[in-house]
């Protein structure tokens, strides 16, 4: 049983996961295989659309499946490691998938199961979606193609989402584009079957369920954050943050007080590089952060303080961003010593 399942109705590939008890969170099975199928689906001409549900309402997927990889720290930075090249493979075989995907995303989207919707074509949201990338709290960076789509964020939205972890709903999500329509939950059933019909444009379908999804919150607040993450450096940033004195810049500074002063460093750094060539080159250099993470202690702990002993005290090494050194940032970035993340 690898919680995840395949089925093809009306030329019309379906992928439904299914791991409730842990909110979809994915395994490197579930990941292997979602990727195997879309291999064959790639070539199979009885598949011409695929179609990415979740099982349950309460959640379409909260991420990758850390807390194993906490569990897997034993076998060494190499163990960890695979899986992440295993899921990056994914998110560029979805990005670059030559069929139409769409991605009924209702509940919780975060981390990893942005990586399985975001980079698809279609990606509609309901009501009940909150959508986040909260990797910098667990000691790790915004990856599965986040330099990517939250780089495409308006101004410096994407990097305040990077940064902070910060969640947000359908409104936010369709104001930056990180969704590509509102369709409320009431109608999701009637969609997915009206996408069950394999022929014409699942954009054209869409639409017709589809409804404005609203004022964007986060709309509101963009001058505040292009204010402040618009600064030349990350200290300048906090600086900025400390000298409003409001709800919204007290809850942004205490988001980033608790995440880790590495992972902010670094995530500072991903962001501010010279944007790639293409989705491959994004995920290459995104499989070499990763890498890095994975061999240094702040992930193992984030992990550990956020989802296994839930204590929420993770002890960051180092634990200010002072001392966060720019040669220290820059190792985050260098080749994997077993060489860079290939794809078929």
């Amino acid at each position: 049983m690898i919680d995840i399942r395949f089925t093809v109705r009306n030329a019309v590939g379906h992928v439904t996961l299914d791991r409730a008890a842990a909110l979809n969170a994915l395994t490197e099975a579930m990941i292997i295989a979602f990727d195997d199928q879309l291999r064959r689906w790639q070539d199979d001409a009885g598949v011409r659309r695929v179609v990415v549900t979740s099982a349950n309402a309460r959640a379409f997927c909260a991420g990758g499946d850390v807390r194993s990889l906490h569990a897997r720290r034993a076998e060494g930075a190499d163990a960890v490691a695979r899986f992440f090249r295993h899921e990056y493979r994914l998110n560029a075989r979805i990005r670059s998938f030559a069929k139409p995907i769409v991605a009924l995303v209702d509940g919780i989207a975060m981390g990893g199961g942005l990586g399985i919707s975001v980079n698809g074509h279609h990606r509609v949201v309901t009501e009940h979606v909150t959508m986040a990338m909260p990797e910098t709290a667990i000691g790790f960076f915004p990856d599965v193609g986040a330099t990517d789509f939250l780089g495409r964020c308006p101004g410096r939205t994407g990097l305040y989402l990077a940064l902070t972890g910060a969640r947000i709903g359908p409104e936010d999500a369709c104001h930056l584009g990180l969704a590509t329509a509102f369709v409320p939950r009431a109608r999701l059933a009637a969609l997915a079957d009206a996408l069950d019909d394999g022929d014409g444009d699942p954009g054209a379908t869409i639409a017709l369920f589809a409804l404005p999804s609203g004022p964007a919150p986060i709309a509101l607040r963009r001058t505040a954050i292009d204010a402040a993450f618009g600064a030349p450096s990350l200290a300048a940033a906090i600086d900025r943050l400390g000298a409003r004195d409001d709800d919204w810049a007290r809850e942004t500074r205490a988001l980033l007080a608790a995440a880790s002063p590495t992972s902010l460093a670094v995530t500072w750094a991903q962001f501010a590089a010279p944007p790639e060539p293409d989705f491959r080159a994004v995920m290459r250099r995104e499989f070499r952060m990763a890498r890095q993470f994975s061999a240094r202690t702040d992930f193992v702990e984030g992990v550990r303080a956020a989802l296994v002993d839930k204590d929420r005290t993770p002890r960051w090494d180092p634990a200010t961003l002072d001392a966060v050194t720019a040669s220290e940032v820059a190792r985050y970035f260098a080749s994997p010593p077993e060489g860079e993340l290939a794809f078929d």
